[in-house]
């Protein structure tokens, strides 16, 4: 057998009877299969018995010096601000386990992301904190809010960018579109699928493009990714109309039910829709939020006392995503969903409806069981996205002086998470 030594991290090569592979030698699972991330990101295992020759081209140096790189402010450049708080964009490849850990510092951002340095002076860089986007909370949208808000009421800053993980920034960028009010300049999430060390990654465009939005006109909430799986151009997607639809390709994030705002180039920006103007003033925060709202998804033969459980633990309101035109079982029997929906809201409980549907709109006239609830209370939320519900549900039961105007305030349309109603 074939005398394999090395370290994890080593960039290695290992002929096999009809191929040679070429990559960095990682933690494997198993210790008869050597793990190996390839050039093109993707690992995979290969068992020792099928190795036929094998030799290190490169060392794995865990401490290697990089050397510091400053861009000075120039007249000429405009100023931005950047909130960084995790995910694969502020990631690198790990190269002992193959996974990806955080970017410790701003200087190593600086390293991976140059063209954003040439091209505008970043006057202020803040790092809140560094979690996975499944790990982010309410408190979390807070701090985030502040930071941009901090940003933004800097006359020489001229818009703001904030790094997030993929998984739940529709929630994050929904937040901070209901958070921050008066919003006079732009404020763009961005992220990225595949770490900026991968030959894939996205992350450069992505960042490119989130800088030209926030030097535009556009005073609102955006988020800005890759709009094709091509590095040619980026879609800026209203905060509260957007969401993640695929796991792992680079155009991950999708317009639901309009279109997006723009098309944006590293260069340039091609406006599709209407927006909010930059205008000067001062941009608040208002981020009262409540955690005792839930998302409960319908699905048929669902048993209704789930409802019972919310409101045993205190909950104050509950996105049904409802089926079709707004439904939910209403039959006579022990699957009918009006008794407890009936008992919630005497008890003082919020319900709305959300479309399960991601294109058309709710509309509760249109069959009896739909005006039946809509009779009871239930809120219905037209074309809001579940997602955006569950995060505006939360801002309005924040607001103790709006507990009267809750249907009032679910039904206002803040910031353009409703669309118009449109003739099909």
């Amino acid at each position: 057998m074939v005398d394999i030594k090395f370290n994890f991290g080593d960039k290695v090569k290992l002929r096999l009877a009809h191929e040679e592979v070429e990559g960095i030698a990682l933690e494997s699972y198993d210790n008869d299969v050597i793990l190996i991330k390839l050039k093109s990101g993707y690992n995979i295992g290969i068992p020792k018995e099928n190795i036929l020759d094998f030799h290190v081209i490169e060392e794995f140096k865990a401490n290697k010096r990089t050397e510091k790189i400053t861009f000075g402010k120039s007249k000429d450049k405009q100023s931005i601000g950047m909130v960084i708080t995790g995910g694969t964009i502020a990631a690198k490849l790990d190269s002992r386990t193959g996974g990806v850990s955080w970017l410790t510092d701003t200087q190593e951002f600086v390293k991976f992301y140059p063209k954003v340095f040439e091209k505008v002076n970043v006057k202020k860089i803040s790092v809140p904190f560094m979690v996975a986007s499944e790990n982010m909370t309410s408190e979390h949208w807070i701090t985030i809010a502040e930071h941009v808000k901090e940003m933004l009421n800097d006359p020489e800053i001229k818009g703001v960018i904030v790094t997030h993980g993929t998984d739940t920034l529709h929630y994050t960028s929904s937040a901070l579109s209901f958070f921050l009010r008066d919003l006079k300049k732009p404020v763009v999430l961005t992220f990225s699928q595949r770490s900026i060390d991968r030959a894939s990654s996205d992350a450069e465009l992505n960042l490119e493009c989130a800088v030209e939005m926030s030097l535009s006109n556009c005073a609102e909430v955006v988020l800005v990714g890759h709009a094709t799986q091509n590095d040619d151009f980026c879609y800026a997607y209203r905060g509260t109309k957007v969401r993640k639809m695929h796991s792992s390709r680079r155009d991950a994030f999708k317009a639901i039910n309009c279109e997006p705002i723009a098309k944006v180039f590293p260069n340039k920006i091609e406006f599709l829709s209407k927006y909010n103007a930059r205008s000067d003033g001062l941009t608040k925060v208002d981020s009262s939020f409540s955690d005792k709202v839930a998302l409960v998804y319908y699905y048929p033969g669902q048993d209704p006392s789930i409802l019972d459980y919310y409101l045993v633990q205190g909950y104050r309101g509950i996105v049904i995503v409802a089926t079709g035109f707004g439904h939910v079982a209403t039959g006579d029997d022990e699957h009918s969903w009006i008794p407890h929906i009936k008992r919630l809201i005497k008890q003082g409980v919020a319900i709305c409806f959300a479309p399960q549907t991601f294109y058309g709109r709710l509309n509760p006239k249109v069959y009896s069981p739909g005006r039946e609830l809509e009779k009871l209370g239930v809120i219905y939320l037209e074309d809001l996205l579940p997602e955006t519900a569950l995060v505006k549900l939360g801002w309005v039961l924040g607001h103790k002086n709006w507990r009267s105007l809750v249907r009032e305030k679910m039904i206002d349309n803040v910031c353009g998470e409703f669309n118009e109603l449109l003739t099909e």
